[in-house]
């Protein structure tokens, strides 16, 4: 049964959800915040910044009217770097006259509040929306997806109810979506891989092998896994999609943003650089910073993430972060 979808944000991965979904039948509202880049999109019929030669479903329609574009949605997606979801949350709570399902596809923490982008909905949006938040999360590359490519990934919502219509909207042919209750360990899994895929990036950007980067994606996992534990996650939640699943996908994928930001880090480049080259924003750059804070703030060592603040933020030398971390205190893996 088809259903009326407003995708808050045309970047790339918020396009390929949009395409998708249309391709599925659905109504489906494209919402730009700028209305030039939207129109220019309604005119070409395809993201040829993010996603060129991609071209849209008749049923899917761009707009830069946020007004518009809320006003008969029965699904809301927040698809907008991690950094903007409040302000959009707060844009979008002056428009919505009904109760929509809302699904977070961003993944982050904020830094001041260290609230996840689903809480952060539930406190912006406020009691009348809490029930109906969802997220949704997991190894997707937006290219891939786009392309019709098989891809899993996990809708995860406090109610069971509402993850299932979440699965029964984004499930397709070549999408298909398991649901979960875990919504901490769902969105933890989302943050911390950004931060780990850029320091697997710094490995291959050494020149370091295989072996490296496969002792960072395991210990990062074991980061990850503590972190969304001790905020009440379950353990086996981080070892599904939107956990390993998407951290080795980050880590090995040349596709990832986050994984070039390393790789060029490693390479010597500057961070301001590399930033100011890329069209999107790498989410592992900001989440470091909200991570590490976070982690702190409730006790839980993450020794990668810390390296990767002080490498990203401290101008700590490359070498230095590898030489740190091999030196550590020796412990039983379990630790």
């Amino acid at each position: 049964m088809s259903s009326a979808v407003t995708i808050l944000g045309a970047g790339s991965w918020g396009s390929a959800l949009a395409i998708h979904l249309a391709r599925l039948g659905h109504d489906v509202s494209l919402w730009a915040r700028d209305p030039q880049f939207a129109a220019t999109l309604a005119s070409a019929r395809e993201n040829a910044v993010y996603l060129p030669g991609v071209p849209f479903p008749p049923s899917l329609t761009p707009t830069g009217d946020l007004a518009e574009a809320c006003a008969t949605a029965e699904l809301l997606a927040f698809v907008c770097p991690s950094g903007g979801i409040r302000p959009l949350a707060d844009a979008v709570g002056r428009h919505v006259r009904r109760t929509p399902i809302l699904v977070s596809a961003a993944k982050g923490v904020e830094h001041e509040t260290h609230l996840t982008m689903s809480a952060i909905l539930e406190q912006v949006l406020g009691e009348a929306h809490r029930a109906r938040v969802a997220v949704l999360s997991g190894p997707s590359f937006a290219r891939e997806v786009a392309q019709g490519v098989p891809t899993a990934v996990t809708a995860a919502a406090s109610k069971p109810a509402i993850a299932e219509q979440v699965q029964r909207v984004f499930t397709g042919q070549n999408f298909r979506v398991y649901t979960s209750a875990d919504v901490i360990g769902v969105e933890i899994g989302g943050a911390v891989k950004n931060v780990i895929a850029v320091a697997a990036g710094l490995s291959d950007g050494l020149g370091f092998g295989y072996n490296s980067r496969a002792a960072l994606i395991t210990r990062g996992l074991a980061e990850m896994t503590r972190l969304a534990m001790q905020l009440g996650g379950d353990r086996q939640t981080l070892a599904g999609l939107a956990g390993l699943g998407d951290l080795i996908l980050t880590c090995t994928g040349d596709l990832s943003r986050n994984r070039t930001v390393g790789l060029r880090l490693g390479r010597g480049e500057r961070l301001a650089d590399i930033i100011a080259s890329m069209k999107e924003v790498a989410e592992g750059v900001h989440n470091t910073r909200s991570v590490r804070a976070l982690a702190r703030s409730v006790g839980v060592e993450m020794p990668i993430a810390e390296q990767m603040y002080l490498l990203l933020y401290e101008n700590k030398p490359p070498h230095q972060v590898v030489v740190d971390l091999m030196s550590r205190g020796l412990k039983r893996e379990t630790d």
